[in-house]
């Protein structure tokens, strides 16, 4: 440990590679020899609630944006704070350009210049504090000079285009402008304070006004902004810093915070209190558990795919992707699916997101999915919390819509649970009546979305063992979703739930028992009622099994005269949408798949699906793989990774496909994909290889339920090398012959 210590202190500033040896994941680092043109060849960092996009103009300067993923504005939009550019004498362009992000340590570097006067600097989000760092070093003297940019200067009307769910708003959008702190002493502060907010309206206007009295308003007087500052920093006026000499060291901090709700007064002092308490830490000291954070979560899991030009562009893929999940997924929020964090100024400004400010759980969800396998659990808790926070809207609403128990959510929500405006139809505010249905016609009835949240968590709990969640989260989200399916629905003559009017997904409307619906009832309640009674207890035992007994069975039709899936029961309607859901049996629901009963049925249903494809929210690659249908599933795989944004220059920012740019559903499914090429865990088996092609080579390490980790290398179609942890799960491996 001194060593390292030592080391680290020694290349505070200096070149990262004095810790250089033979890491096959440096494969992967970004590197580009050319400044970028503009915001589209930026490269994302952060630190999972603290996020930048870097790039270098062609004159030099140093430019970045800076967000959060609780910078909510007024109108409910995941703003950024702001941007930063720095300029450097002599400038960072020229000869021997290199911009490298080094994947390992968590950074982004970037030299230029000859000799003695090359400068370089160094960028990295704290993986452990609210704070973005630029050190910057030279073996010549050179200056610095900080500004911080702003596009919110003046209060305005949106466009209706600039906001998804506020197109159809009856009056104008304001947004407000930033406030630049005046006289402070060789710094920068700005925030960005709500002076006004949706959230009672839409509470009133979606008829739930009692929610008032319970909840409290999470978007009025939210404060979000930045501190910039840095030792030998002076300022020149409210917005510019620069260094006070010329000198061969610099280092500059951006600090930030977002408090709800909050006076000026109180958001300086929260924020002061942040830099105070990092003050009191060496900076050798905070770089070197930065830079352990990253190597950990590196070591976590891993998957190096080889053997061909494909092969090394879908690791490629699968390594910059699992990057942004970090990157923007241990926040106060959940990874937005339309861009995370990093979205930036395409079309309106560094603000817009296609698709607006709503989480779509149909969406939301695939990120997460990865993070099983890779064993990210902490990335999955903002999501869990984000619906457990929820929780006490959706039960009222059940009551009032409804007039029944339990709890539901939209499919398309505000992050404190209710529908987007738009969707829930703006007339609702005078002619609607509880009960109504929503103006939007896709999620109508579109209620799969508890059921799909509820098997991730039953399968979180399956990976990690965590009683203390299965307690305080997962039963309760089960008891209060589960009885509003059990209470929702009435029984035919045989006494099965009868789901009418219901949803197949988006795509067949006003159908009877939809296949994602009696697939999630089935998959989830026989995972629960095979747990414990001491994990779950007798009385939920005898509800549940009761319930599982009133749930039809899944849907099937004829096609050529052979038995497959059908996406609902009856005749199936005109399609609204492009989905396959009946496949939803296979994936999320995993009830059909490899070593599993009716495999050919399913693998036919898959085969004469309705909608295929291998991007964006799509999951073909994964349902694919999960039936051992190697050659289907490497060919979308490998589809999937070369398939990014032509306009942008980093590599994973794929889109925007149906979401947005970088599209987080698109690099999600190739993250799960090829986890379930290499394994799939279910009913206590371990599937080693159930669906991998003989012409790649492949070095993994995955995680799978009861806290086993599963390592292994397969090269020219044979498996070299399998390490179980613990070794008593060794038993429960079943090893495929690869495709």
């Amino acid at each position: 440990m001194f060593a390292y210590s030592f080391l680290l202190s020694l290349c505070l500033f200096g070149a990262t590679d004095a810790f250089a040896a033979s890491d096959p994941l440096d494969r992967y680092n970004v590197v580009w020899d050319t400044p970028s043109k503009d915001h589209n060849g930026s490269m994302p960092i952060g630190n999972g609630e603290m996020g930048l996009n870097v790039w270098v103009e062609p004159n030099g300067d140093l430019v970045f944006l800076v967000a959060r993923t609780d910078s909510w504005d007024e109108n409910m939009r995941l703003c950024k704070i702001g941007r930063v550019r720095i300029k450097f004498t002599p400038p960072l362009t020229g000869d021997n350009f290199r911009q490298t992000l080094r994947l390992r340590q968590g950074e982004i570097e970037v030299a230029a210049g000859v000799g003695d006067s090359a400068v370089s600097a160094r960028i990295w989000v704290d993986a452990n504090r609210q704070v973005a760092h630029v050190d910057a070093w030279s073996q010549s003297n050179f200056q610095m000079q900080a500004a911080w940019e702003s596009w919110r200067t003046e209060k305005r009307t949106l466009e209706k285009k600039e906001g998804h769910g506020i197109d159809s708003f009856p009056g104008p959008v304001v947004v407000y402008p930033d406030t630049i702190v005046g006289g402070q002493k060789n710094r920068i502060v700005c925030y960005h304070r709500n002076p006004v907010s949706p959230w009672k309206s839409t509470l009133e206007m979606q008829h739930l006004k009692p929610a008032i009295e319970i909840g409290s308003d999470p978007l009025l007087h939210r404060t979000f902004g930045a501190v910039v500052q840095g030792k030998g920093f002076v300022g020149v006026d409210d917005k510019t810093l620069k260094t006070r000499k010329p000198g061969k060291r610099f280092s500059l901090a951006i600090y930030t915070k977002t408090v709800t709700p909050a006076t000026e007064a109180e958001w300086l002092a929260a924020i002061q209190r942040d830099i105070d308490k990092m003050k009191e830490i060496r900076p050798t000291k905070t770089l070197m558990k930065h830079r352990r954070w990253w190597n950990d979560f590196w070591n976590r899991s891993w998957v190096y795919v080889s053997g061909d030009a494909e092969a090394e562009t879908i690791t490629r893929g699968y390594m910059l992707q699992r990057w942004i999940n970090a990157c923007g997924g241990r926040g106060r929020y959940p990874i937005k699916f339309n861009g995370t964090i990093f979205t930036v100024n395409t079309v309106f400004d560094a603000d817009y997101r296609q698709w607006g400010g709503c989480y779509w759980l149909q969406n939301t969800r695939l990120p997460y999915w990865s993070m099983l396998a890779a064993g990210d659990y902490d990335l999955m808790r903002p999501l869990f919390r984000m619906y457990r926070e929820a929780m006490p809207l959706a039960k009222l609403r059940t009551q009032i819509y409804f007039g029944h128990e339990g709890a539901f959510f939209p499919e398309t929500m505000s992050f404190w649970g209710t529908y987007n405006n738009g969707y829930c139809g703006w007339n609702w505010r005078t002619d609607g009546k509880p009960g109504d249905p929503i103006a939007n016609p896709y999620i109508r009835f579109h209620y799969n979305g508890t059921l799909e949240l509820l098997a991730m968590m039953l399968d979180y709990y399956a990976y990690t063992g965590d009683r203390d969640f299965l307690d305080s989260e997962l039963l309760p989200f089960a008891d209060e979703c589960l009885l509003w399916w059990d209470e929702h629905w009435k029984r035919d003559a045989k006494g099965k739930l009868k789901m009418f009017p219901s949803y197949s997904l988006e795509t067949f409307w006003n159908v009877t028992n939809p296949a994602p619906d009696v697939a999630g009832l089935q998959w989830d309640l026989d995972w629960l009622l095979s747990l414990s009674d001491d994990e779950i207890g007798a009385d939920r035992r005898k509800h549940w099994a009761k319930l599982r007994g009133a749930v039809p069975n899944l849907p099937m039709r004829e096609v050529d005269g052979k038995k497959a899936l059908s996406p609902v029961e009856g005749k199936i309607p005109r399609g609204h949408n492009r989905e396959n859901p009946e496949l939803y049996a296979i994936f999320p629901f995993r009830i059909y798949g490899v070593g599993k009963p009716d495999l050919e049925m399913a693998r036919r249903t898959f085969e004469i699906r309705r909608a295929k494809r291998n991007s964006g929210w799509c999951q073909d690659d994964i349902q694919a793989a999960w039936l051992g249908l190697a050659e289907t599933a490497a060919k979308y795989v490998a589809g999937r990774a070369a398939n990014k944004h032509r306009g942008s220059r980093f590599p994973a920012f794929w889109g925007p496909n149906s979401d947005w740019i970088p599209d987080q559903d698109h690099g999600a499914n190739l993250l799960i994909a090829l986890q379930s090429m290499l394994l799939q865990a279910d009913e206590g088996k371990l599937l080693l290889l159930p669906a991998w092609p003989k012409k790649w080579n492949v070095n993994f390490k995955l995680h799978a339920p009861q806290k086993t980790i599963v390592e292994g290398t397969v090269r020219d179609g044979k498996l070299e090398k399998l390490k179980v942890t613990p070794q008593t799960r060794r038993k429960d491996i079943v090893i495929l012959p690869v495709q």
